[in-house]
């Protein structure tokens, strides 16, 4: 049996769609800003790890949201480019339609708020007055895209009886997705199966439309939630690269996708996520939004198939399935990860960025992680897979507006530390030489001297990337300015080297945020 859908034709009954909305819900994450080109390049990764709908952005919240919808739309193939829209907006339907124009396959989402409180509080209007913005809003995104999403924002704390209603008005005006949203996280499984249950058996014309689940994670359940939309009838999953989002995030795709492919035989759904990607695309968000995965996430955290109890480790090496409920490998993880040392050429550090899921570089990107490459295995006696992946991810941010150029340190028990800094701003160079209590105080000083700011430093912290006392350092620094936090974040064998790269890394996020005009209040 298969169902018709506008955008993927033909769909078997056990294919689940995956909507991922890193680049828009994710994006509204407190310091998680990104600039036109790293949300380029996410997209792109996305499209290539086998993401349905990428939802790109909100075009009428900004020029600089409609941009890079409209660049997404014009340059990214495979998956269907998304924006979104309020339904009764004077112009978001209209600016979603004009940035998607170029997409190779195109949708608009539009939403309203349906709960009591939102229609009170928020929209301060009656319900028939929202069931009226609902037929409206569908009609005016189908003169664009045969491919319309409406959203019932708050959906989950919505009259029952109301939220039938404006389905049906959804469906009757042009939507072919219905979402249900768990905006606030506060449903539990039970409630969330229940909904699209009784909606699919309540209302006109809901076998002809797909139903979506988007749960938001503030009582830890957005995964199981979307799980259990699953189990009631929703055949979209919209979620997040790392579980990121507003408040404590939205549900995390990794974990969505392992879950219905390790448990097949309780959901019997199946995605088109190219599973082994999974790692790389957590790392490169990480790396462009500044933000480390925690140790112990699930499926993508470095301890997520680390075994330190003796009995577990004897299990798994008599036999790994006793203590892993998937392969490592599956996700992206490498068994061995000693490859490449100090003879090593251009042409085999080329093929080995490529096993490791990296995009074609740029001849002067390539030249330059190579040069780092190099220069850091004349300094580590073996170069691993993480410090290849750190330098890698490190060099490839070559549309900050900031850099690094040098930096001279002297550092003891007897005086003071000094730093002599030179970075490129906007390609001038500036110079700063300066003193303080320790070498990274000074080195931290000496950018506040060559580009002088208001922001001031939340957090400094610094991990190993691999084993050994000339392990790589991997640094995050987080500013604060005016009320925004970003967090940087910088990978080198000198552990004042890293710093500097992680605080200039927070500084070019704070630039990309000051350009951006603030988007209006978004569904989630």
């Amino acid at each position: 049996m298969t169902f018709q859908h506008p955008s993927f034709g033909n769909m078997a009954d056990d294919r689940v769609i995956i909507f991922d909305t890193t680049l828009r819900d994710g994006e509204q994450s407190p310091g998680f800003s990104m600039n036109i080109e790293e949300k380029l390049r996410m997209a792109h990764a996305l499209s290539g790890l086998g993401v349905d709908v990428i939802e790109a952005g909100f075009p009428v919240a900004s020029e600089g949201d409609f941009e890079s919808v409209r660049r997404i739309a014009e340059e990214v193939r495979g998956s269907v480019i998304c924006g979104l829209a309020r339904s009764g907006g004077r112009r978001d339907i209209e600016a979603a339609g004009d940035a998607l124009k170029k997409a190779e396959r195109s949708r608009i989402h539009n939403f309203i708020s349906t709960s009591p409180l939102h229609m009170k509080y928020k929209l301060r209007m009656e319900p028939e007055t929202v069931l009226e913005i609902i037929a409206s809003g569908n009609q005016k995104a189908r003169q664009y895209t045969d491919d319309v999403e409406w959203s019932a924002e708050d959906g989950s704390r919505t009259d029952p009886d109301f939220l039938c209603r404006c389905v049906e008005v959804a469906i009757r005006n042009g939507a072919n997705t219905i979402n249900i949203p768990d905006t606030v996280g506060f449903a539990t499984p039970e409630e969330m199966r229940a909904i699209f249950k009784m909606l699919m058996e309540r209302v006109p014309g809901a076998d002809k439309v797909i139903f979506s689940a988007h749960n938001h994670n503030d009582l830890g359940l957005g995964v199981a939630n979307t799980l259990a939309s699953v189990e009631g009838g929703a055949r979209q999953i919209e979620c997040t690269i790392n579980g990121i989002g507003e408040r404590a995030g939205n549900a995390a795709l990794e974990e969505i996708v392992m879950a219905l492919r390790t448990r097949h035989d309780q959901y019997n759904r199946v995605t088109g996520i190219e599973t082994t990607k999974l790692l790389s695309m957590s790392r490169m968000l990480a790396t462009i939004t500044g933000f480390d995965v925690q140790p112990n996430k699930a499926i993508v955290g470095r301890n997520a198939f680390a075994h330190e109890s003796g009995i577990h480790q004897d299990g798994i090496l008599k036999n790994a399935a006793t203590y892993e409920i998937m392969t490592p490998e599956s996700v992206g993880w490498n068994k061995t990860s000693l490859v490449m040392g100090k003879h090593s050429g251009r042409a085999a550090f080329r093929d080995k960025l490529a096993s490791m899921g990296y995009p074609v570089l740029e001849e002067e990107a390539l030249n330059a992680a190579f040069a780092r490459f190099k220069d850091l295995a004349d300094r580590k006696k073996v170069v691993f897979d993480d410090d290849i992946r750190e330098l890698v991810d490190d060099e490839s941010r070559d549309h900050d507006r900031i850099h690094l150029v040098s930096l001279e340190l002297t550092a003891g028990t007897k005086e003071p530390a000094r730093v002599k800094l030179e970075i490129s701003v906007d390609g001038a160079i500036q110079y700063a030489a300066v003193s303080g209590n320790g070498p990274v105080d000074a080195a931290f000083r000496a950018i506040g001297e060559a580009f002088p700011h208001t922001a001031t430093l939340a957090l400094f912290s610094v991990a190993n990337v691999t084993e050994g006392t000339d392990a790589q350092a991997r640094t995050t620094v987080r500013l604060l300015e005016n009320g925004k936090l970003v967090d940087g974040q910088g990978a080198d064998s000198d552990t004042v080297v890293s710093a500097v790269r992680a605080y200039i890394h927070a500084l070019n996020k704070l630039l990309t945020k000051r350009e951006r005009t603030e988007p209006e209040a978004l569904v989630s």
